[in-house]
């Protein structure tokens, strides 16, 4: 048993039928491993779900950083790179950051480890949008990743209950308007 692979298939289980689904049981006849090979690795659903989740943030984490030092992209086009990732992962039927959403409302008490995993995943995100947005020198980069963020956070929401392409397209462009916007409000065309 690899245990990458075990992560992924319990990834691909959780976007597909939620957290509240999710049991060791599950995973070893998905995986076909006895459950008690699992249970050495993870004691119960609890722990496989965030190591899961510590996995996933690794996999957007390189991701992002991969994405920051790619000199053929501008500013603009790395924020808006996320959207055309989402926008294929959702065609193969996968929904990526998602999970980190549901973790948040299914682990609702902030000293939960998994709700502290989910919240780090959303400050990387966070800091990743401000990153950028200071390197284009934009206006009030705070509040333009903010206003961003929720852009996404409302999309990763939207995915998690109706699973319809097209909000991934909508929130690409209304994120790309929150830029468009900020750049005038930078060289004080609203003003």
């Amino acid at each position: 048993m690899l245990r990458e692979q075990v992560l992924d298939q319990t990834l691909n289980l959780l976007e597909q039928r939620g957290l509240a689904t999710l049991s060791l049981e599950s995973i070893a006849t998905l995986v076909d491993v006895p459950l008690h090979e699992l249970q050495l690795f993870w004691p119960d659903a609890e722990a496989l779900l965030y190591d899961s989740l510590r996995h996933h943030g690794e996999q957007i984490d390189i991701w992002r950083r991969q994405l920051l030092l790619d000199d053929t992209l501008s500013p603009p086009q790395k924020l808006l790179a996320r959207y055309k990732v989402l926008d294929e992962q959702v065609r193969q039927q996968r929904y990526p950051g998602c999970l980190f959403i549901a973790a948040c409302s299914f682990y609702p008490h902030s000293d939960s480890a998994i709700h502290q995993l989910a919240e780090k995943q959303k400050q990387a995100s966070f800091q990743y949008t401000l990153e950028l947005l200071q390197e284009m020198g934009s206006d009030d980069p705070e509040m333009v990743a903010q206003q961003m963020e929720l852009i996404l956070e409302g999309c990763l929401s939207k995915l998690l209950v109706k699973r319809q392409l097209h909000d991934v397209e909508v929130a690409r462009r209304l994120a790309e308007d929150v830029l468009n916007i900020a750049r005038c409000r930078e060289h004080g065309a609203l003003s």
